[in-house]
């Protein structure tokens, strides 16, 4: 299990798996908020609390929640079930303690050109947290 809390403790999320990487992405938002995001559905292995603000862009299919009080970007969150009921979410591993998440490997995602995942280069996510 990883938690993780925004810098004033008021959100926090729980993920109850092992993820397989954490996606850092290009697009314009991702590069914008530095996030490093590991994925699960909502109330299946993530679970979220707290007081957020949303913000949605573009096509509106994800809402990126942040603190209200002290600004950490959290999670996002599909604005739409998926065809099997279940909504996908994603939190910001960056929110966690290091040690907890530093073996971690990192899967580079070009979300502002070509929509895929890049090669990795075998780093984690200890090697980019500084």
């Amino acid at each position: 299990m990883i938690e993780g809390a925004c810098h004033c403790g008021a959100v926090c999320w729980r993920f109850e798996s092992e993820p397989d990487a954490a996606t850092a992405c290009n697009c314009t938002i991702c590069r914008r908020y530095g996030a490093l995001w590991i994925y699960g559905h909502e109330n299946e292995d993530v679970f979220v609390s707290g007081p957020t603000s949303a913000y949605m862009r573009g096509e509106k299919s994800l809402a990126f929640h942040f603190c209200a009080k002290c600004g950490c970007v959290a999670y996002w969150r599909g604005t739409q079930p998926g065809a099997d009921g279940r909504r996908r979410l994603a939190v910001n591993v960056r929110l966690a303690e290091p040690d907890a998440v530093a073996h971690i490997p990192i899967q580079r995602f070009d979300g502002f050109h070509s929509w895929t995942d890049l090669a990795r280069d075998g780093r984690d996510v200890g090697d980019v947290w500084f």
